[in-house]
């Protein structure tokens, strides 16, 4: 059985795009905060990166922003492809069958307002105290070669 679920949030605000065909997909990574401290006593978080297809996508890239808290539910899919270098890169990623959004619109206006921000300029994040929200600046999103997708 291949089955994943996560609860976390969003590292950046996920890009639609197609594929040749014009089938809507988005990428997006969701950190989640392990359930246990390190040695000394933080805890940390592993960014899980996420694909979803179609009617999904586009919901996805109209209504979620970075920091967004998601459930994401799919399966696990590993590939591999050759850098510019001719080196072999591995990948893992989710492959979203369900992505239900965990908090309403007007608790995510009240995050981004309480971060002095709009939902869709990040460029300048606050300074926030990490202990009180792990996710609130992760930077920019990472660019995926366009060989990959195919």
């Amino acid at each position: 059985m291949n089955r994943v679920m996560l609860i976390g949030r969003l590292t950046a605000k996920p890009e639609l795009r197609y594929t040749g065909s014009n089938l809507p997909f988005a990428r997006f990574s969701v950190a989640v905060n392990r359930t246990f401290n390190n040695a000394q006593g933080e805890r940390q978080t592993d960014f899980i990166n996420v694909i979803v297809w179609r009617k999904q996508a586009e919901n996805v890239c109209n209504f979620l922003n970075k920091g967004s808290l998601v459930s994401v539910e799919g399966r696990l899919q590993t590939g591999s492809y050759d850098d510019k270098d001719g080196n072999k890169r591995y990948t893992m990623d989710v492959v979203a069958d369900s992505v239900q959004f965990l908090e309403s619109k007007a608790q995510s206006q009240s995050r981004i307002q309480n971060q002095d921000v709009t939902p869709y300029d990040y460029q300048e994040a606050p300074t926030v105290d990490v202990d009180s929200d792990p996710f609130a600046d992760f930077g920019d999103s990472v660019s995926i070669d366009e060989n990959f997708l195919d």
